[in-house]
C-alpha cells in the first residue's frame, strides 16, 4: 500500500556496495479465529491519516481496524454478495477524503466505505468490458484520487474516479514489457508512477500514471532481487519500494528503479519470521507492518539506521533525502 507520511533515508555508496538489513522486529498481534482481533489469513493492510491500521481479514470476509499497536477498534463485513458483504476480499486503499476502498474479488466489484464501515458506494460486475472484472485483486489510490485496480485474471490494470467512472486501462497476458501473469499488488509512487507486482513473471514493472511502460526488475529465485510469487508492495515518500516476497517468506526493498537495498525474514512462526506473508505498509510512525497470512497475525518492525552496514570496499556514503 502507498504511504506518503514517512521519509526513510536512502543510503548509497558511490564507489562501493553495501548491505542493509536494518529492520528489527518490535511486536505483533493476532491469532487464528473469528473473534475481535483474530484472523483467518489476513491480506491487505493500509494506514489512515489518524494512525489507525485497516486489515483485510480475508478468510473471515471482513475488515478489522486497530491502533498502531494492535488495540482492536472495530470491524465490518461478512460473507455474501449483499451491500457491505464480501466474497474473498483482497486489498484495501484509502482516498484523501478518508473513504476506504476494498477489492471484493469473487463478487467482481469494488466497494467503498466511510472510516467506520458504512457503505458509500460500489461498482463492477463480471466481464471483460470497461469497468468490469474477472478477478480484482490489488488496489491503490494516487494523491490526486485516481483509483487503480488490478484485474488479475484479465491481466490488466483499470483506473477510475473515486465514484467508479472508468478512465482507462492497460495490459494483456504474457511476459513481455507491459504484459502480466497473475498480478496482485499495485502501488502509486509519490512521483505518480504506478508499480505492479507481476507475480507469476516473478518481477516488478512500473509505468507512468496512464500505463506507459518505464522499467522492470526481478526474476525467479532466492537471491537478492529475485522473487518467488511476490504479492504485496508499498512505496515510501522517498520512493524506496518494499516487496513482500511471499514464496520466499521475506520482505525485500529497493530503490525506485530496482536496485537492491536490503531484506529481512525467513520461514517460520517465530518473531520476525513469516508463513506466506501477504502485504506490507510503512506507517506514518516509520514502522513496517506485515500481514503474516498463515501465521494469522500482523507483525511490525522498526528501522535502526546503520545496523549491519558492511562496506565491501572504500567509498563515500551519501544520505539522500527527497
Amino acid at each position: 500500500m502507498r504511504n506518503i507520511f514517512f521519509v526513510l533515508p536512502l543510503i548509497l555508496m558511490t564507489t562501493a556496495s553495501i548491505s542493509l538489513s536494518g529492520w528489527v522486529y518490535e511486536g505483533q498481534w493476532g491469532s487464528y479465529g473469528t473473534g475481535d482481533g483474530q484472523f483467518n489469513d489476513p491480506f491487505g493492510v493500509v494506514f489512515a491519516s489518524n494512525n489507525n491500521i485497516y486489515v483485510v481479514d480475508r478468510g473471515n470476509s471482513r475488515i478489522q481496524y486497530f491502533t498502531s499497536t494492535g488495540t482492536f477498534l472495530g470491524k465490518w463485513g461478512s460473507k455474501g454478495s449483499g451491500d457491505g458483504r464480501f466474497n474473498m476480499p483482497i486489498d484495501i486503499a484509502i482516498a484523501s477524503n478518508g473513504n476506504i476502498y476494498v477489492t471484493d474479488r469473487d463478487n467482481y466489484r469494488i466497494q467503498y466505505f466511510s472510516p467506520d464501515g458504512t457503505l458509500v458506494g460500489k461498482w463492477g460486475s463480471l466481464g471483460s468490458g470497461d469497468g468490469q472484472f474477472y478477478m480484482p485483486t490489488g488496489i491503490d489510490i494516487s494523491k490526486d484520487d485516481i483509483v487503480y485496480v488490478v484485474d488479475a485474471s484479465a491481466c490488466r490494470v483499470q483506473y477510475f474516479t473515486l465514484d467508479g467512472k472508468f478512465l482507462g486501462k492497460w495490459g494483456s497476458k504474457g511476459s513481455g514489457d507491459g504484459q502480466f501473469s497473475g498480478s496482485y499488488g499495485i502501488c502509486v509512487a509519490p512521483n505518480g508512477n504506478v508499480y505492479l507486482v507481476d507475480i507469476v513473471n516473478y518481477r516488478i514493472q512500473y509505468f507512468t500514471k496512464d500505463g506507459v511502460f518505464i522499467g522492470k526488475w526481478g526474476s525467479q529465485g532466492k537471491g537478492d532481487g529475485q522473487f518467488n510469487l511476490p504479492t504485496g508492495i508499498d512505496i515510501t515518500s522517498n520512493c524506496n519500494v518494499y516487496i513482500v516476497d511471499t514464496g520466499n517468506n521475506r520482505v525485500q526493498y529497493f530503490t525506485y528503479d530496482g536496485n537492491f537495498i536490503g531484506k529481512w525474514g525467513s520461514k517460520g512462526s517465530g518473531d520476525g519470521q513469516f508463513n506466506w506473508n501477504n502485504d506490507i505498509v510503512i506507517g506514518p510512525n516509520g514502522k513496517a507492518f506485515v500481514s503474516d497470512g498463515l501465521n494469522n497475525r500482523i507483525q511490525y518492525f522498526h528501522y535502526e539506521p546503520g545496523q549491519n552496514i558492511t562496506p565491501t570496499s572504500l567509498g563515500v556514503v551519501k544520505a539522500l533525502f527527497k
